[in-house]
């Protein structure tokens, strides 16, 4: 006759997962086979990240230093353009930018410390909210650009300026820089979105809250890119 098993009374009992479920506070972030451990897999997002923000400085940085250069040499011209556009525009586009980074700086102290998904997605998706403001806010300001004429090559009138070659060139850097910026906010707006969404129907965030924190050095950056736009090409002379 076969013995029965017997059951340990000092054994712990174990858990059913499945029924259970794991909890998300506790679990460990997932880990790529390329890298050891989770603390070697943060070190090399933040070095990817940083690289990559660095490219774009350089980027930015050659195109800010052209119109600088240019500033220098047309300075009364550029000084005549720039009092066509609309500081006070600007200044509560910066408020806005401002109260985005600070919505993002909170999902990403949410995440950190494993904060309710619902209210990671909120901070994120209140962080998109801000954004389409700005970029509303700045379409708003491009439909005046093009009603009084400083839009080159589309909608321009010399009559506004003494030395319109020069007055073209300044608004040619205008909408070159202010546009590239608005294209880099919209790209991390999407993936905020697309962040939000993930927190709030898988808990994406407590398991990788290392790729909430790369979106936020980017988000970062673009709002300190429009730190340097604001007075260079709002405030000439």
């Amino acid at each position: 006759m076969s013995e029965l098993p017997v059951s340990n009374p000092h054994a712990v009992p174990s858990h059913d997962v499945s029924s259970h479920g794991a909890s998300s506070h506790t679990a460990p972030p997932p880990v790529a086979m390329q890298f050891d451990d989770a603390g070697q897999q943060r070190e090399a997002a933040t070095l990817g990240m940083w690289t990559f923000l660095a490219t774009e400085v350089l980027f930015f940085g050659g195109a800010l230093m052209a119109f600088t250069i240019f500033r220098a040499l047309y300075f009364e011209a550029f000084a005549e353009a720039s009092h066509e556009l609309y500081p006070s525009i600007a200044t509560a586009n910066t408020a806005i930018l401002l109260c985005s980074s600070f919505c993002m700086a909170m999902a990403v102290h949410e995440t950190q410390h494993d904060g309710r998904r619902n209210r990671i997605a909120m901070y994120l998706i209140g962080t998109v909210v801000l954004g389409a403001a700005f970029l509303g806010v700045k379409a708003i300001e491009y439909s005046i650009d093009y009603h009084e004429g400083t839009i080159p090559r589309i909608a321009w009138d010399p009559k506004h300026f003494a030395d319109s070659n020069h007055a073209q060139l300044f608004f040619f850097f205008y909408f070159i820089l202010t546009l590239l910026h608005a294209l880099h906010m919209t790209i991390g707006m999407v993936i905020l979105l697309i962040l939000a969404w993930r927190t709030r129907e898988h808990d994406f965030a407590s398991t990788r809250h290392n790729t909430v924190e790369m979106v936020g050095l980017y988000w970062h950056f673009v709002d300190v890119v429009w730190i340097f736009l604001f007075p260079l090409l709002y405030l000439v002379g």
